[in-house]
């Protein structure tokens, strides 16, 4: 006898079925015992009359691992309207009688560091289970709609021989007696790579040696990246954004299960995401806290939050473009706004108030790199390999990276960006 899945239960009344999974819950009433079977894809309930012969099954601790034969029943109070009768049970590994996390709540109470703490345990919990299967569903909506756009997915190194992309906060790493590092992101890699294909993708992990003890902020994280050639400017790269995140979305509204467990509100995505220029938005975050930002490089979380509500009041949307950043506040190959010195052609895109995206288009003349370089005092020996594409014929190009963990916790409520990451990665956690 093959066995089954609880969620396909309902579909075998009558037939006799062979189930296996985790025991998550057991109560008695009078005289008939009733006992949740949890896997993969959900539970079922197993029904034991006084004169069952599962006697082991009564007094077994909570997550033993058990497979299940008996008859499936049709009920409608039943988890997907079936149960089993007349089991007979196989005990396949006996759990420690002290699980420590509770299971059996709808949802979690132990608090996060608890949580994480015994993590493979926690995403045990339907609800948890629930979010990371939103986490997969938008990893494979990303590589559809970039698949669907000419794209081909590359995987570039982890391990790099310096750590030029911009920043400090770099981890670095013994390899074989000599210093190397774990890479920022794959974003030079993917540029030379714009010269082989035109059009590349990443998912991947990326690292930052993250000062920050935020519920935005992790040590290592899934990025989402993508490159293209042959751009306009950084307006056709965010015509992909858009339609990157609008491929995520429906992969995610597919999970009709998930989505009603979580309580998600699925966003509205417009055929044009709106956007706003950087000097506008700071004029906007003034009128709206009346804190003076206009001069700042940058935006603030408090500040994302102020235009994420802005948007939601005058566009009725959850998602954000502001574009323009100063360049000062961009690495060194982000293409300059020709029309406005000291500002870039890149963005950010919001989403309901935090940023997700980052991206823009790049230098693509070997000569502008170079004075790029010197403009900010960088040497061009450890970028070799990389100015080597631009010597031999660039196109213009661009890019973005969205980050997974931060795009699932906002999807799906969670308070903190660990609560969206399986094993998360700070500066205080390095297990399980």
């Amino acid at each position: 006898m093959e066995r089954i899945l609880t969620s396909e239960l309902a579909a075998y009344a009558g037939e006799r079925v062979r189930l296996a999974g985790w025991l998550q819950h057991r109560r008695e009433l009078g005289r008939v015992t009733f006992v949740v079977l949890r896997d993969g894809r959900g539970v079922a309930q197993v029904v034991l009359g006084e004169d069952d012969d599962a006697a082991e099954l009564r007094e077994l601790p909570l997550e033993s691992v058990i497979e299940v034969e008996g008859e499936a029943v049709a009920s409608a109070q039943a988890p997907g309207g079936a149960e089993l009768h007349a089991p007979r049970v196989r005990v396949l590994a006996r759990a420690e009688p002290e699980v420590p996390i509770d299971l059996r709540r709808p949802r979690l109470a132990e608090r996060l560091a608890l949580r994480l703490d015994h993590a493979a345990i926690a995403c045990r919990h339907e609800r948890e289970r629930a979010r990371f299967r939103v986490a997969s569903a938008s990893l494979a909506g990303f590589r559809a709609a970039l698949d669907g756009l000419g794209f081909t997915e590359i995987q570039t190194p982890k391990l790099v021989a310096s750590a030029t992309e911009g920043g400090a906060n770099v981890f670095e790493v013994d390899f074989f007696g000599r210093p190397a590092y774990l890479a920022q992101s794959p974003q030079l890699y993917k540029q030379m790579l714009v010269g082989v294909f035109e059009r590349v993708y990443e998912t991947g992990p990326v690292f930052r040696a993250e000062p920050h003890e935020t519920g935005r902020h992790l040590a290592e994280y899934v990025s989402l990246d993508a490159e293209l050639g042959f751009v306009e400017d950084h307006t056709t790269v965010m015509a992909v954004v858009r339609e990157a995140v609008a491929g995520m979305l429906e992969r995610v509204e597919a999970l009709s299960e998930a989505v009603g467990l979580l309580e998600i509100e699925l966003p509205e995505l417009p055929a044009e995401i709106p956007s706003v220029r950087f000097e506008e938005a700071q004029l906007l975050i003034e009128e709206d806290t009346g804190e003076r930002v206009v001069g700042e490089p940058d935006l603030a979380p408090a500040h994302e939050r102020s235009l994420g509500s802005w948007a939601g009041r005058e566009h009725g949307c959850d998602f954000l473009f502001v574009v323009g950043y100063p360049l000062e506040k961009r690495p060194f190959y982000t293409y300059p706004d020709p029309a406005r010195p000291g500002f870039s052609n890149s963005f950010d895109l919001l989403f309901r108030g935090m940023e997700i995206v980052t991206g823009g288009q790049r230098l693509h003349r070997y000569e502008d790199y170079r004075a790029a370089l010197a403009a900010r005092g960088l040497p061009e020996e450890p970028l070799t390999g990389y100015l080597e594409t631009f010597r031999y014929g660039m196109p213009p190009h661009g890019g973005f990276a969205l980050g997974l963990e931060r795009w699932v916790a906002l999807l799906t409520g969670a308070a903190n960006v660990r609560e969206a990451t399986l094993f998360p990665r700070d500066r205080g956690r390095l297990t399980p």
